[in-house]
């Protein structure tokens, strides 16, 4: 079983708290804009500068109707003439500049948590991604945080400039006439009726259409994956693929349509409120001209100030609605990011120095359940130079015991130790540094040669490249291509043949110069021809290092220094060939049906 085939985790991993809806607080959202507040006090300063200029307007309507037609002031007309101009002009100026605060406000904040997002994904252990899918974690990192981009503008920027435009026209509509002020304030409640129970369904929308988009970018993710997209047509399931797309994507499109037919009904009940505050100023203001209590243009004015009343506060109840809405996917974004990696450095670890290469595990067990144990109570040790060969049958715990070095999983109990010091004692990054592994199945990113070579050190030279790829005897083979280093390897390598992608792993690892390698059988995907000169390279870096290697071939097991036979998360033998072979136990068994055979070819 190789590392990526870890099928459990530490108890932390499968029972991880996840994020709830009290987590997604108001406060908590407006902390993703803590390095923005400068910003955003000129947002605010630029709304009610807006909002004063918008108020001018229907002033100078009320001088034009009752002042310069009534007299005849052709002066006083051409001036408010030309300020009818001027204010939408130097208003459209401001709303360009906020507008494009704004947006630098908001990609900042989608960008900040991004980072977030990627950088605590990037500290969990690998039990972690043993349990979710790809296409879920690529989903909630991109297609969720763009989802409440809209959310992140309007929550904080548009929420301040509706709320500078409601209390602003509110002054004014008082300042004109305090009765009809007060009846326009009693139409606002019936504005926030729909609210509570749009917000309800339109949230369990959104979380339902971000759960079907998560399946499909996980199904994307592994239908046209090379592996899954060979599978697909070795097996011929490529129409059982597409109804299930289809189902899904179906699926999508019925949530959207039902969210945005919410959206609809909410948005006509708002826009009817407002058409019938405006009638009832109009019947009421009529009846003041009429009575000669107010005039036309008093009237006019008044009635346009309530548009600059009622569309606000018809936005801010939507962004109220769109922000329950988007509360579920704010939860799912949270729950990524407060998750506590199983693996992480201790306070105060310090870094690991002078590495000779002596490995020890102490007592160590391993669950992924409670009571279920992977491993259990494993003791051994490695002197620098040795090498420690795990055999066993598949499932047995090897790839899981030998991960526990570099902390790619932490014991349950017990210790694992290098050079004598408890590795969770050190800092990970200086563990790592002196440990290289290679699996039987070789991992190289859509990159150029070069590109995945250097994954292991980003300062080597071009010279130290090739030094590593010809002791690994596939130096001759990269310059033969046309493009030599920079050639591209296609998605997980698979431009190159299984024993190229191999030799190019071990190049890697030996570029890393490491004092602890790790080896899952690198040479089984190996010809035979390859495979000589590959051990042969492989023992030559294996002096003075130690190595634990998880044994399928004979050669590995006669060169080792100890065998460790595990069986169900134990050792049930231990000793060199010759030993074990004198016990006619497991071993000699496995020796008998496996080894044998490459003794054979």
């Amino acid at each position: 079983m190789g590392f990526g085939e870890y099928r459990g985790g530490p108890p932390s991993s499968r029972n991880r708290p996840k994020a709830k809806l009290k987590d997604v607080s108001v406060k908590r959202i407006l902390q993703l804009f803590r390095h923005y507040w400068g910003q955003l006090i000129v947002i605010v300063g630029l709304a009610l500068f807006a909002a004063v200029i918008g108020l001018i307007p229907p002033l100078v309507m009320k001088e034009i109707i009752d002042k310069a037609i009534p007299q005849r002031d052709m002066k006083l007309l051409a001036e408010m003439a030309a300020l009818m101009v001027v204010l939408p002009l130097l208003s459209g100026v401001l709303g360009v500049w906020q507008n494009h605060l704004n947006s630098k406000v908001t990609q900042g904040v989608i960008r900040d948590l991004g980072q977030t997002l990627f950088h605590n994904l990037q500290r969990q252990s690998m039990a972690f991604f043993t349990e979710a899918r790809s296409g879920e974690i690529v989903q909630r990192i991109t297609g969720d945080v763009q989802a409440v981009q809209g959310v992140v503008t309007s929550l904080v920027v548009s929420s301040i400039t509706q709320i500078v435009i409601v209390m602003t026209t509110l002054t004014i509509l008082f300042a004109l006439d305090w009765k009809l002020a007060i009846i326009a304030v009693l139409i606002l409640p019936l504005f926030m009726l729909p609210v509570k129970k749009v917000s309800k369904v339109r949230k369990e929308l959104r979380m339902e259409t971000q759960k079907v988009r998560s399946d499909i970018t996980a199904q994307l993710s592994e239908n046209f994956g090379i592996s899954g997209a060979l599978l697909t047509r070795i097996f011929g399931r490529e129409r059982q693929q597409e109804t299930e797309f289809t189902t899904m994507n179906h699926k999508v499109m019925d949530l959207e349509l039902r969210l945005n037919l919410v959206g609809r009904w909410f948005g006509m009940a708002t826009n009817t409120l407002g058409p019938l505050g405006t009638a009832i100023i109009y019947m009421y203001g009529g009846y003041s001209i009429i009575s000669g209590n107010m005039t036309i243009g008093a009237v006019v004015a008044f009635a346009a100030y309530l548009g600059r009343l009622y569309m606000p506060v018809a936005t801010l109840l939507n962004l109220q609605v769109e922000f329950a809405t988007a509360l579920g996917v704010f939860q799912r974004i949270f729950e990524y990011q407060d998750m506590v990696p199983d693996v992480m450095d201790r306070e105060n670890a310090r870094p690991l120095k002078d590495v000779a290469g002596r490995v020890a595990y102490k007592q160590v067990s391993f669950a992924y359940k409670p009571g279920q144990y992977a491993l259990r109570d494993i003791t051994f040790d490695a002197q620098p130079g040795e090498m420690v060969a795990l055999v066993g049958p598949s499932g047995a715990g090897k790839s899981t015991l030998i991960g526990m070095i570099a902390r790619l999983y932490d014991p349950t109990s017990g210790v694992v130790e290098v050079d004598g010091v408890n590795v969770r004692d050190v800092q990970l990054a200086s563990l790592r540094a002196q440990i290289a592994y290679v699996t039987q199945e070789s991992f190289l990113f859509h990159a150029t040669i070069g590109d995945n070579l250097r994954f292991a050190r980003e300062d080597a030279t071009r010279e130290e490249l090739e030094a590593a790829c010809r002791q690994a005897y596939i130096h001759d083979f990269i310059v033969s291509l046309p493009e030599g280093y920079d050639t591209m390897v296609g998605e997980r390598g698979h431009r190159l043949s299984g024993g190229e992608r191999q030799r190019i792993a071990i190049a890697r690892a030996i570029l890393k110069r490491p004092r602890i390698l790790i080896l899952d059988e690198a040479t089984s995907h190996l010809d035979s021809e390859s495979e000589s000169y590959v051990q042969a390279a492989l023992e030559e870096l294996m002096q003075g290092r130690t190595t634990l290697v998880i044994a399928h071939r004979l050669s590995t097991v006669l060169a080792a220094n100890h065998i460790l036979v595990i069986e169900a998360g134990s050792v049930v033998e231990r000793g060199t060939h010759s030993e074990l072979l004198a016990l006619e136990g497991l071993y000699a068994r496995l020796y008998s049906t496996q080894f044998a055979k490459s003794a054979e070819e």
